[in-house]
């Protein structure tokens, strides 16, 4: 590995957080007492923690410093109005309506834009997002490229809608049954992969000669403008943030996790076009969230939500988290290890099929392969794979995904190069002993969303 491929850190760290290393022994019945779900594991009792980039991102001096002006009032804070005009600076949407984080968004536009029987096609499913379509009658339809379920091609874009697959929906069902297109840039369920700026300008074209409206999830959106700059010719001489303002002009509104890409703990909003929908987000805000000036967030939340929003923008702050994940998965390959290719924005995902192919998909060996990569390092993931994908509704049958794997979801502005390594060796030192990995079956299994609290134990 040529170690100038990866930049060093555009930061200074000027605040610490301590962690400790527990023995083998406790983390064995650490694990035991967890059920083997790696959520359920304290953080006390982890020594690098890479469950997830959802609120668990370092902020700035200055995020910090936004913090010391919130304004705390109940309606009208100023703090809203900052966050309001960065988001339509950079987005380009007309309405905005904060909430407290991205699921909180998908519950409101669901209820807005789904009548009971419309379909709700996308490019791969994600948990929370279509538990809420599901939830509001909705049908979801996986049309994303074939190549994005098979973890070995290693092609640009593979997080790409399949346009044929989009346009023989809307002739089978009809335009009226469908509610929205749900496009996600990045793709998380796919290994983060991204999707071209030309296939949003295809799905665009297709959508508007039918009238379907195309809502994004963009979470990590800035990650996505990244690969458009390094992978599509006509925009390598464009800034992340002109990237990501046309990204969004191909789209009549979207939901966002600020715990992502805004470089924030919590946060997240909604963002649309149309007038009639922004005035129905509005009266449901006031429901779950509070005014729709605040959204379940503290004035001081928004303003260093409005902060990091801008940070994110900048390309040295960006090249540095890729190339940092990148480098984990490079380490990974190059010593063998299965994993999806090519390696996404925001984690390295272990193609547990390969790594535990002595085991069936109904044995759990993502959640098996994340139990046991910490026990033996102190290293927490998640499992996304059969227990994520949950069951279907009316047969009572676990979906049974193609990818069945493990995220090693990466921090921003966290971790460094070091521990990286560290977490490669764990995940190497493993992989030489897999045959110990054992099967899984649950003892306790909820009925939504069950990979949050679900219990395990050994077969």
């Amino acid at each position: 590995m040529d170690i100038q491929n990866y930049p060093a850190e555009p930061f200074r760290i000027k605040s610490v957080e301590y962690v400790k290393m527990i023995s083998r022994e406790q983390r064995e019945a650490v694990i035991k007492k967890a059920g083997f779900n790696t959520f359920l594991i304290d953080s006390e009792d982890v020594y690098i923690d890479l469950l997830t980039d959802s609120g668990t991102n370092a902020m700035s001096d200055r995020q910090w410093g936004g913090m010391m002006m919130g304004d705390e009032a109940y309606a009208g804070s100023r703090n809203f109005y900052h966050l309001d005009e960065t988001v339509k600076e950079y987005f380009g949407f007309k309405y905005m309506v904060p909430t407290h984080q991205g699921r909180a968004a998908e519950n409101i536009l669901s209820q807005i834009a789904i009548k009971p029987g419309q379909y709700v096609p996308g490019n791969m499913y994600f948990t929370t997002t279509r538990y809420h379509q599901e939830r509001n009658g909705g049908i979801f339809v996986d049309i994303i490229r074939d190549e994005a379920h098979d973890a070995s091609i290693n092609i640009p874009f593979k997080g790409n809608i399949d346009l044929n697959k989009l346009e023989k929906l809307i002739m089978d069902k009809g335009a009226d049954k469908i509610a929205y297109v749900c496009l996600a840039v990045t793709v998380n369920l796919a290994g983060g992969q991204p999707v071209s700026m030309q296939n949003m300008r295809e799905v665009r074209d297709l959508t508007r000669k039918h009238g379907i409206k195309v809502f994004y999830d963009a979470t990590r959106c800035v990650e996505n403008a990244y690969f458009i700059k390094e992978q599509e010719p006509e925009f390598r001489d464009k800034s992340i943030k002109e990237i990501v303002h046309e990204m969004f002009s191909y789209a009549d509104g979207c939901t966002m996790s600020g715990k992502k890409d805004c470089l924030v703990n919590i946060g997240g909003f909604l963002c649309m076009n149309d007038e009639k929908l922004f005035g129905d987000a509005k009266e449901l805000v006031v429901v779950y969230e509070g005014m729709p000036s605040y959204g379940g967030l503290a004035g001081r939340d928004m303003e260093a939500m409005a902060i990091g929003l801008k940070e994110a923008m900048q390309y040295e702050y960006i090249e540095h988290r890729i190339k940092q994940v990148r480098y984990l998965g490079d380490r990974l390959l190059e010593a063998g290890i299965p994993i999806i290719e090519p390696v996404g924005g925001h984690a390295v995902f272990l193609d547990a099929r390969r790594f535990c192919p002595h085991l069936t998909q109904d044995q759990f060996p993502a959640q098996s392969l994340a139990a046991n990569l910490y026990l033996e390092s102190g290293v927490r993931s998640m499992e996304r794979g059969i227990v994520s994908a949950g069951r279907n509704k009316t047969t009572g049958e676990n979906h049974a995904p193609k990818l069945e794997t493990v995220r090693l979801t990466i921090p921003r502005r966290v971790y460094t190069y070091r521990h990286m390594d560290l977490v490669a060796d764990a995940v190497i030192k493993l992989y030489q002993n897999r045959e110990q990995i054992r099967g899984l079956k649950f003892v306790y299994e909820p009925k939504q969303l069950r990979f949050f609290t679900a219990r395990f134990e050994e077969i």
